[in-house]
């Protein structure tokens, strides 16, 4: 055995280590909450995820050619979001939420929030 600390074994705290590695589909965590992703192309919105909540966030991307909005018909966000650029909001409280985009009001949809 090595020089070193006694007791430890570099081996036997790898395989520790691997033995509960994190999952793979954990969303990621925004201190405790989780970010969803709406990304904007070819003048839509995608889909609204299901199963939000109060906490979470939602980050918008904006992969279209044109300058689009992110904005609720309630005034609790309103993200300016030209091309290639991206803009962060969280859901403060449950409730459904419809939002559209000024520049072009055929785009809109829905979020629902849960508690």
């Amino acid at each position: 055995m090595r020089p070193g600390r006694p007791g430890f074994s570099f081996p036997a705290a790898a395989a520790a280590a691997l033995a509960h590695p994190p999952p793979a589909s954990a969303a990621p965590r925004v201190h405790g909450s989780r970010i969803f992703t709406i990304v904007i192309r070819n003048m839509r919105f995608a889909p609204a995820p299901a199963g939000m909540r109060a906490g979470d966030a939602i980050l918008w991307v904006n992969r279209d050619l044109f300058r689009h909005t992110a904005t609720a018909a309630d005034r609790s966000f309103d993200l300016d979001l030209p091309p290639g650029t991206s803009g962060k909001i969280v859901l403060r409280r449950p409730g459904a939420i419809a939002y559209s985009c000024k520049f072009h009001p055929g785009m809109k949809d829905v979020l629902v929030i849960g508690r």
